[in-house]
C-alpha cells in the first residue's frame, strides 16, 4: 500500500514539474525552438567574433524563447531556403523577412515587429537618381529578398542575384553591378562601411513601398503563433523590445 502511495505521489509530482516548463505549444513544444536565418543582413543578423549568429533578430527571437520558456538554437542558412525549411529542418524562421502574399500561401506569420523599407545603393558618381534611371540597368539583390522581386518589375532591368548581400554590395564596388536594391538598414550599414566609395538612395524616391518585418512559422500552427505573439506583446510592454532597437538598431 505504501509503495502504491508512493509511486502516486511520484507520477503527481512528474505532472507538476512538467506543468512548470514550457509554455510554448506546436512547434516548440519539445521544449526547443529550432530557429532558422540568414546572417547576411546587418544589423539585423550576421556573424559576431566569436562565429556565432548575431544581430537585432537574433536577439529578439532569444528574449521571446525566454518569455516562452524554450531553449532557443539557431541554424544559419541561406535566404532562400529558409520558408521550404520550415517545418522540417527549423520551426520558425527570422531573418529581416517582409511579410508578402506569396509567402503567407506557405508559411503563417507572427505579428509585425518592425517597419521597413528598400533603398537603393549606387557609387557616389552614378547617374541613377530616379525610378526611371534603373530601367536596364544589372541590379544586384539577395536571392529570394524583397528586392529580388523589386526588380522583375522593373523594365529591362536585370538581377543579379547572390546569397550573401555584402557579394553584392562588393561586385558594385567592382563595377560588375550598376546597383543594389536591399533593405534601408543593411544599406546603411554597408554605405557606412564604403562611405568615400557608396551612398544609399532612400526607397521613397523609386517608388518602394513600406514593409513589415515578422517570424515566419508552420501554416497552421495556432498554438506556436499564439504563444510567440504573447512573448513578442510582453517584449514591447516591459521595455525590451526598445532596449534592443536600441542596441542593434540605434
Amino acid at each position: 500500500m505504501k509503495k502504491a502511495i508512493a509511486l502516486l505521489l511520484m507520477a503527481v509530482m512528474t505532472v507538476a514539474v512538467m506543468g512548470c516548463g514550457s509554455s510554448a505549444g506546436g512547434a516548440a513544444g519539445d521544449g526547443t525552438l529550432t530557429v532558422g536565418t540568414n546572417a547576411e543582413f546587418p544589423p539585423f543578423e550576421y556573424v559576431n567574433d566569436a562565429g556565432e549568429p548575431d544581430g537585432f533578430d537574433i536577439a529578439l527571437i532569444k528574449a521571446i524563447g525566454d518569455k516562452m520558456g524554450v531553449k532557443v538554437e539557431v541554424e544559419n542558412m541561406d535566404f532562400d531556403a529558409l520558408v521550404a525549411s520550415i517545418g522540417s529542418k527549423i520551426d520558425v524562421a527570422i531573418a529581416g523577412m517582409t511579410v508578402t502574399e506569396e509567402r503567407k500561401q506557405t508559411v503563417d506569420f507572427s505579428d509585425p515587429y518592425y517597419e521597413a523599407v528598400q533603398y537603393v545603393i549606387v557609387k557616389k558618381d552614378s547617374t541613377i537618381a530616379t525610378a526611371d534611371d534603373l530601367k536596364g540597368k544589372n541590379i544586384g539583390v539577395q536571392l529570394g529578398t524583397t528586392g529580388d522581386f523589386l526588380v522583375e518589375d522593373i523594365e529591362g532591368a536585370t538581377a543579379a542575384q547572390y546569397q550573401k548581400a555584402v557579394d553584392a554590395v562588393n561586385d558594385l564596388l567592382n563595377d560588375r553591378v550598376e546597383a543594389v536594391i536591399i533593405d534601408k538598414n543593411p544599406a546603411l550599414v554597408f554605405t557606412e562601411k564604403y562611405a568615400d566609395q557608396l551612398v544609399a538612395l532612400p526607397g521613397d524616391t523609386f517608388g518602394f513601398e513600406q514593409e513589415n518585418y515578422a517570424i515566419a512559422m508552420p501554416k497552421g500552427d495556432k498554438e506556436l503563433a499564439d504563444a510567440i505573439n504573447k512573448a513578442l506583446a510582453e517584449l514591447k510592454k516591459d521595455g525590451t523590445f526598445d532596449k534592443l532597437v536600441a542596441d542593434y538598431i540605434g
